[in-house]
């Protein structure tokens, strides 16, 4: 067990973050979730409890899609920040323990007369005092997703944690051997994954559509935060009333604080999140490797487009992947971009046709499937797509995907982007960001080195 924080002292809390978090996590007992009865089943017809683990804009987000859902309550809340003013970002709201606090016991004061949530700076406390969780929704910067998920999992907690499963390749194995070894409910946060259009797509790509396949690429137009940014703070702004910087931090090395850090621009240092490849490389590589059962890449290129150095992300990448491991018999190429880069117009499409701001392309012998926002699978040329028939249906299309989660929790069928999945996803797009950091260095051989550390 967690030792009980003493009130009076404040926790050493990043020298301490890893080893709180995980190693005295396990001395936990865990049952996995199919044993009736067992810790960490819920009854069909019972609530699930969910703790909140970061309640930034993503966090807000996820605990309105989760309170949608009548056989959930979110019962306990934990976050370093007590306010967020979020509308300078895409979120445009208001976030953090207090403003997110409200919003929940707001939604089910309808159902239950003086619904309280409980709320924690530290979500090892929250594990330690909140015996009644069944599970935890983790929407924290991706330094710290999988010490949360650890933890958690360590603690007989169902986990949904949001994309890139991890920050770093090592983590993504540990994850996925932990989610064999608990046999818990999960499910990782790229939502695109439970969209009709993402199943259409791979059942068109499997069923020969535009013929064989050995070519795809990604882009997105997401660039870096800080445009003026040439090297990392190295003077201290005021910090948020009510946010414990230190806590924040979680396994990273102290520095003093500074604006630039968070909200959301966190992504622009490696310290703390992986660029715009980590941001979407599990959302807009998702269709390729569930289509064509992606392996590891024989060789990774992923080049920064503008400027980085080793603790700030490019404004923009391209990057190239080969899979010889995959369900065609032939090797598929898979080129990424970002930042506005994006691929020449094929020959398959109309004249003055435009690309999507962020899509995906697949090539094949027989013409090209191109998807935009949607996922939705448009064929062309307009030919091909003219005579189509639609291929059948087989694959089980999703509930939703926090519905997916709840449903596995409950003992139904494991959730289509569970961390399995999720990791293989998660360690596809590490590799890149590997490359990248290394300033576009070629990685050779991932096929034999995975099956070695396997």
């Amino acid at each position: 067990m967690l030792d009980k924080p003493n009130k009076n002292k404040k926790p050493d809390s990043r020298r301490d973050f890893i080893k709180t978090s995980s190693l005295s996590a396990a001395g936990f007992f865990i049952v996995p979730r199919f044993v009736l009865g067992g810790k960490g089943h819920v009854a069909p017809s019972d609530k699930v409890n969910v703790g909140m683990v970061g309640v930034g804009g993503k966090g807000r987000q996820n605990a309105q899609d989760l309170m949608k859902l009548d056989d959930v309550q979110i019962t306990a809340i934990a976050d370093p920040a007590e306010y967020w003013d979020l509308a300078n970002f895409y979120y445009r709201s208001i976030a953090g323990r207090d403003p997110v606090k409200r919003m929940v016991e707001d939604h089910y004061e309808d159902k239950s007369d003086n619904y309280k949530v409980n709320e924690y700076l530290d979500f090892r406390e929250m594990l330690e005092k909140e015996k009644g969780l069944d599970a935890i929704c983790c929407s924290t910067p991706d330094n710290t997703h999988a010490v949360v998920t650890y933890a958690s999992m360590k603690s007989g907690k169902h986990v949904y944690c949001e994309k890139p499963l991890t920050h770093n390749i090592w983590e993504a194995r540990m994850i996925k051997d932990l989610t064999k070894e608990t046999g818990l409910a999960t499910q990782m946060g790229n939502v695109g994954h439970s969209t009709d259009g993402i199943r259409q797509t791979v059942e068109y790509l499997r069923a020969g559509v535009i013929g064989n396949v050995q070519e795809t690429h990604s882009w997105v137009p997401a660039s870096r935060w800080i445009d003026e940014m040439q090297a990392v703070p190295t003077t201290n702004t005021q910090k948020p009333h009510g946010f414990d910087w230190d806590l924040w931090l979680g396994p990273s090395a102290n520095r003093p604080f500074h604006e630039w850090y968070t909200p959301v621009t966190w992504r622009d240092f490696w310290d703390f999140g992986c660029g715009a490849l980590g941001d979407f490389g599990c959302h807009d590589m998702d269709a390729a490797t569930w289509a064509f059962e992606l392996g590891h890449p024989d060789t990774i290129e992923v080049f920064p487009a503008g400027f980085s150095n080793e603790n700030i992300a490019p404004y923009g990448e391209i990057g190239y992947y080969n899979f010889p491991d995959n369900n065609t018999g032939k090797p598929i190429q898979l080129t990424w971009y970002s930042g506005g880069l994006k691929p020449k117009l094929h020959q398959s499409l109309p004249e003055g046709y435009q690309w999507p701001s962020r899509g995906t392309l697949f090539v094949g012998d027989k013409g090209v499937i191109v998807n935009g926002g949607d996922r939705v699978p448009h064929v062309f040329p307009e030919s091909l797509a003219a005579n189509l028939k639609k291929p059948k249906e087989v694959i089980p299309r999703s509930k939703g995907h926090f519905r997916d989660w709840v449903n596995a929790i409950k003992g139904g069928p494991a959730a289509s982007s569970n961390f399995e999945y999720g990791a293989h996803l998660t360690e596809i797009t590490l590799l890149g960001v590997l490359s990248l950091r290394m300033k576009g260095q070629k990685l050779i051989g991932m096929p034999k080195i995975s099956k070695q550390l396997a």
